[in-house]
């Protein structure tokens, strides 16, 4: 499957965007898909992931309660609903897919990656 993330941009602190990630070339609803998001000299970090056959969401600690992860099959399409943005939110987020059953939160285990789309919080 090929990914394409997109919505990033500059927002400020407390803040909301959405991010999306279409896939094609496979059967979209086969797939887990996850969030991660990488800093500057930072190592890439599990944002969340949701699952296929009604599996997830799971999210990482540091956006719990503030982030939203969905999906919608019939567009081949998975958001991120970030909200409350902070500082520290700043990142490129990545969206990845695997065929794994469970939502894995190491980004080796995803197979399959979009390119990225930067996300900057300002104060």
């Amino acid at each position: 499957v090929q990914l394409q993330a997109s919505g990033g941009g500059l927002v400020q602190a407390g803040g909301s965007l959405r991010l999306s990630c279409a896939g094609s070339g496979d059967t979209f609803s086969r797939y887990t898909l996850g969030w991660f998001r990488q800093a500057p000299g930072k190592e890439r970090e599990f944002v969340g992931g949701i699952g296929w056959r009604g599996n997830g969401p799971s999210y990482g600690d540091s956006v719990k309660g503030r982030f939203t992860i969905s999906r919608d099959d019939s567009k081949n399409t998975v958001y991120l609903e970030m909200n409350n943005l902070r500082l520290e939110d700043t990142a490129v987020y990545y969206c990845a897919a695997n065929r794994a059953l469970w939502i894995a939160i190491v980004a080796s285990q995803y197979g399959y990656w979009g390119q990225g789309t930067q996300v900057t919080v300002s104060s």
